[in-house]
């Protein structure tokens, strides 16, 4: 690129970014933090293609002004834990709604195919989940209770163990975005090949309604933020494979920590299904009703936080209320 044509291209940014600076306009810390990337970004372009140019002279003197600024601003609030899950993340995946949609609906999709394909090949099943499992459910569903399963270890261990494991499969989702979303679909359509085969099992067994009501009493929470899972590792891949304006590093750098703000979100919300299915699950004698509220209860918290807050937050926002 011809250097009058990078100096066109970029220079709205860096006057935005020197405004900034002369405290003309403010941004927040991240914002200002994520434009002096940028910025150096363009430096070292520009020290690469036009070295000794007035144009280095003129980014490395804005970048080095910033360096002390960024410092000084990028205070941490006492409360930023609380801010972070109470505004600021919310805030800011509203604009990933897109890749939350299309994880669900990949996940979706091979939940139909995991099914239709258990009921035109009774070995799938074992094949998906495995005979040691199979066989167990055969037998406790002869012996009467066939969820027997999720009463074989202690509550405080199996809470231990599910979260972690919940934990892993999520990071697995995130973390194979970068090979560019591909493997975080990969993820999506094991999971869900796993669900739907899971579902037409116990459907072809008469016991459809037992299990759904104890399986979704922790997996509306389990499968829900999974997915979410999903959205974070698209957004990773996304930022490889559409940079846009950006470097392909920095738009990388942007997409992952976009991620990882996605992935910290869902803690809080493993270890609740962690918790429903150490210590909940297990009571498969509880009243339909119980169980049903629960699983409403879930389903209701994880659409308000992840679709209708972060709207409604954006719509405050825009009207000058936020």
């Amino acid at each position: 690129m011809r250097e009058a044509a990078f100096v066109k291209k970029n220079k709205k940014k860096w006057l935005l970014f020197e405004d900034v600076l002369n405290k003309k306009i403010a941004l927040s810390p991240n914002k200002l933090s994520d434009l002096y990337i940028e910025v150096s970004e363009d430096l070292s372009y520009a020290k690469t293609f036009y070295p000794n140019s007035n144009t280095e002279y003129y980014l490395n003197s804005i970048a080095a002004k910033s360096h002390l600024k960024i410092y000084k601003t990028k205070k941490e609030s006492k409360n930023r834990l609380l801010s972070f899950f109470k505004t600021e993340f919310p805030l800011e995946f509203v604009n990933y709604h897109k890749e939350l949609l299309i994880a669900f609906a990949t996940f979706l999709f091979f939940v139909i195919i995991g099914a239709y394909s258990a009921s035109q090949d009774a070995s799938f099943v074992r094949l998906i989940l495995g005979d040691n499992y199979v066989n167990t459910t055969l037998a406790n569903i002869e012996k009467g209770d066939p969820m027997a399963i999720y009463k074989n270890m202690g509550e405080t261990t199996a809470f231990l163990v599910i979260t972690l494991n919940n934990i892993k499969v999520a990071m697995m989702a995130f973390v194979f975005g970068m090979l560019f979303s591909v493997g975080t679909l990969f993820i999506m359509m094991r999971n869900g090949i796993m669900l739907g085969s899971f579902a037409y099992f116990f459907y072809d067994k008469g016991l459809l309604w037992e299990s759904s009501r104890t399986i979704w009493l922790h997996g509306t929470i389990e499968i829900s933020v999974i997915i979410i899972a999903g959205c974070a590792g698209l957004v990773l891949g996304n930022g490889l494979l559409f940079p846009g304006t950006y470097t392909r590093l920095a738009s990388f750098k942007r997409s992952f920590k976009a991620g990882l703000k996605i992935m910290v979100s869902t803690i809080p919300f493993f270890i609740i299904a962690g918790f429903l299915e150490g210590f909940v699950t297990r009571h498969t004698e509880m009243p339909d009703f119980l169980a049903i509220l629960i699983i409403i209860a879930s389903l209701t918290l994880i659409l308000y936080y992840y679709i209708f807050y972060p709207i409604k937050l954006n719509k405050q926002k825009n009207n000058g209320r936020l």
